[in-house]
């Protein structure tokens, strides 16, 4: 089986190679076990212990954030992949300090088209550990992207999304405007699902045109013409 760290690589290496294939699934709507799954997730936060890397790398990226400026708004640049969409992001927000997080090594170290400013880091960590970190340490976001993950488009795969993971309600622990980006509608329907049960206020899927790719998903994705979605909820 291959697993999403071997998805993403194979994807990022055909970037610029041809059109990319839209998502195909058996599923056509929202997964009829998303709210059981959702509920049970929040009634029984998951406890795994946390991996040693992991651990190091959340040391590495607070110790950058405090060395820049403690004080500063962190921004989590989730599943960054080689890092386009952080370099965007320390750009786009100069005052604040973005952490870009992915479990591939190799994909970090792929190049960008210019260096990262001093106010982003990137680290390797598997982010189901790096989320609870953050949040096991009382820190909080003030902003959260999730950009084009890994749609796992089986049926059978819900609880390998990221909304269908034990993980999720930690999101809620972290706050901050949450955004999420998919070339999959289903996949941001169900995303903006979850987050209205979390947020405990609307979320709306919709369709939208990017100004500027943020990553090479995205331009892939928008240069074969598929339709882009997203979803946005702020938890304050």
């Amino acid at each position: 089986m291959q697993t999403e760290s071997q998805n993403k690589n194979n994807e990022s290496e055909n970037v610029g190679q041809g059109k990319s294939r839209p998502v195909f699934s058996a599923q056509t709507g929202i997964h009829a076990d998303l709210e059981r799954q959702f509920h049970r997730h929040l009634a029984q936060p998951w406890r795994k212990p946390f991996a040693s890397y992991n651990e190091e790398a959340y040391a590495q990226a607070r110790a950058a954030h405090v060395v820049w400026n403690a004080a500063a708004p962190l921004i989590l640049d989730a599943g960054c992949g080689v890092g386009w969409s952080t370099l965007h992001l320390a750009q786009t927000f100069p005052e604040h300090f973005v952490i870009g997080v992915d479990q591939s090594a190799a994909r970090l170290l792929r190049g960008k088209p210019q260096a990262l400013p001093e106010n982003a880091v990137l680290v390797r960590a598997d982010l189901v550990d790096f989320w609870r970190l953050l949040a096991q340490n009382g820190l909080r976001l003030a902003r959260h992207y999730n950009l084009y993950p890994n749609p796992w488009p089986k049926i059978g795969h819900l609880s390998r999304r990221w909304h269908g993971h034990a993980v999720f309600p930690v999101w809620r622990a972290l706050g901050g405007v949450v955004e999420c980006r998919s070339n999959w509608r289903i996949y941001i329907e169900e995303m903006a699902q979850a987050l209205t049960w979390l947020a405990e206020k609307p979320v709306v899927a919709k369709r939208y045109v990017p100004e500027k790719d943020m990553t090479p998903f995205e331009q892939k994705y928008r240069t074969s013409g598929h339709a882009l979605w997203r979803c946005e909820v702020d938890f304050g």
